[in-house]
């Protein structure tokens, strides 16, 4: 398992692509020809660069030492909804006019898939998020993201925040694009996590913390084996009739959209995945 990041250093402004080693430094790929995530994902890079490593031991820089950036550069973020039993039954109770809509997807072949983030809006580990001013009710939230390469191959995983309007999805299902992209909706990392098969990862939890003024309103979690379809399935969806260059990030859903409507009003700005 390899643990890939973008980062900045204060000599050296442009970003970088570094990994974490056993000492928790980072670090720089960009001596064994890596520069960017689209390198990262390509195959024959990928199998090679734990042995690159090893063989011509880079330079590093301590963590502490270096600013860690969102890791996409080229590519874009796309997500799945409905795709937890749990988040069907919430989008349909915040939804007046559609409710069966989300149903029909969950149990339907074809998943719901919409875009979500062109990377240059997509914001970093402990950044602000955006939330929408002409929203009410705005939500974080957390998820796990796939990361394929250009093929449509799962590489890496990651884990990014959602953040969504819900007053605003649920007033109309057509407003779903309003209450999902806007300046900063999305923020990924730090890690893009590579090595790993899909049953270790449905094995991970994820969780979220929402504090108002300093106090915790909510602390959850959930295990990612509750995600109904296959990671398999989802890459193969986002990339029909699509090609991406660069591969492509594809946010796996929340299962803990139930919550909100206990912790629902003014949401902290900063990240909470």
């Amino acid at each position: 398992m390899m643990r890939i990041c973008r980062f900045l250093t204060k000599d050296q402004p442009k970003p970088r692509i570094g990994c974490l080693n056993e000492q928790k430094q980072v670090v720089d790929l960009s001596l064994v020809d890596v520069h960017t995530i689209q390198h990262v994902l390509d195959p024959a890079t990928r199998s090679s660069l734990q042995a690159r490593v090893k063989a011509e031991n880079p330079p590093t820089h301590p963590l502490a030492e270096v600013r860690l950036l969102a890791p996409v550069d080229h590519q874009e973020v796309w997500a799945a909804g409905v795709t937890y039993l749990r988040s069907k039954n919430a989008r349909m109770e915040e939804s007046d006019f559609s409710a069966t809509a989300y149903d029909r997807v969950y149990e339907a072949p074809r998943p719901e898939i919409f875009f979500k983030s062109m990377p240059s809006k997509v914001v970093a580990n402990g950044e602000p998020v955006g939330i929408r001013k002409d929203a009410n009710w705005n939500v974080p939230e957390p998820e796990l993201a796939l990361v394929m390469d250009s093929n449509g191959c799962v590489a890496g995983y990651t884990i990014g925040n959602d953040m969504s309007s819900r007053d605003i999805e649920g007033e109309n299902l057509l407003y779903l694009p309003q209450a999902k992209m806007y300046d900063r909706s999305c923020s990924l990392g730090p890690w893009l996590v590579l090595g790993v098969d899909e049953g270790t990862v449905r094995q991970w939890t994820i969780g979220v913390i929402i504090r108002r003024r300093d106090t915790v309103v909510f602390k959850g979690e959930t295990t990612l084996d509750q995600i109904k379809r296959s990671f398999t399935e989802l890459a193969h969806y986002l990339f029909r009739s699509q090609t991406f260059a660069s591969g492509a990030v594809l946010l796996e859903g929340c299962a803990m959209g139930f919550i909100f409507f206990m912790v629902s009003g003014p949401c902290d700005r900063r990240r909470s995945s």
